[in-house]
């Protein structure tokens, strides 16, 4: 059982590296026919797999790349912490009392709406070109977002399971702990999924405002530069930091979760 399950994983394992070179062919055999053949492009305004891997290990031997990484890694880590706790309170204050969930809860969603960057001017002025202004920006980006998921994963327990959890005389307490929470857990985690997302792609938009090493001064450093092998590059570390993310944090509780409910 443990060894077809190995071969099964190492089988899309496989599958995925071959579709990624099958993408990667694909890409520059369309780079050669637009800018080498057809000549729709320039070659400095198309960004190519072979420019890009250049560029790669330009960025990797002076270890701007993986100072950069890890840098927003850190800054994404500490406003995705904080939006969790802010997040969460807010959406079990707007579900608990029917007045901020008729009244807050709009406000709310329409503040999600917002983009992060619109965020920028305030952090600014509030903060200075400073690590809080990156992570007020973060915070501002993906706690609403995280309000609103929390909101709904405890609305959407079933009814049945309060009426029969206080029927057998559990508290208020015992009602959210070893009910609502457990039951709305799976729904609850894919809201901290979005709220990751949200909160990694506010985290670019307050970097390009700094001069500090991240990922999102690399951006702009490549795009006035007119690099765009080094833009590309950036916004192929930022997927792929996400994907590795996703993978090894919610997807890992997600299997946990669903295992230990014999899913």
């Amino acid at each position: 059982m443990k060894n077809s399950k190995s071969v099964r994983t190492l089988k899309k394992a496989i599958e995925f590296v071959l579709f990624l070179i099958g993408l990667i062919l694909l890409w520059q055999l369309f780079y050669y026919l637009g800018v080498d053949v057809l000549k729709i492009w320039k070659s400095y305004s198309m960004p190519s797999p072979i420019g890009v891997f250049d560029t790669f290990v330009k960025l990797i031997s002076n270890g701007s790349l993986i100072e950069a990484t890890l840098n927003s890694l850190l800054r994404g880590a500490i406003g995705y912490c904080i939006s969790i706790v802010i997040g969460m309170g807010l959406g079990f204050l707007i579900n608990h009392f029917a007045f901020l969930h008729r009244n807050l809860r709009p406000v709310i969603m329409g503040i999600q709406t917002l983009p992060s960057i619109c965020w920028v001017p305030f952090s600014i002025l509030w903060f200075g070109l400073t690590e809080q202004a990156i992570i007020f920006v973060v915070i501002m980006g993906s706690a609403f977002s995280m309000a609103v998921a929390v909101d709904n994963a405890i609305s959407n327990v079933p009814v049945i399971y309060k009426k029969a959890a206080l029927t057998m005389g559990a508290n208020k307490s015992q009602l959210y702990f070893k009910v609502i929470f457990p039951a709305c857990l799976p729904e609850l985690i894919s809201g901290l999924k979005q709220g990751w997302s949200f909160a990694w792609r506010a985290l670019m938009s307050g970097e390009v405002m700094t001069t500090s090493i991240s990922l999102g001064q690399t951006l702009i450093t490549g795009r006035n530069l007119a690099d765009i092998n080094q833009v590309m590059l950036v916004m192929i570390v930022i997927v792929l930091v996400g994907i590795i993310i996703d993978r090894l944090v919610f997807s890992t509780i997600e299997k946990h979760i669903r295992r230990k409910r014999g899913l």
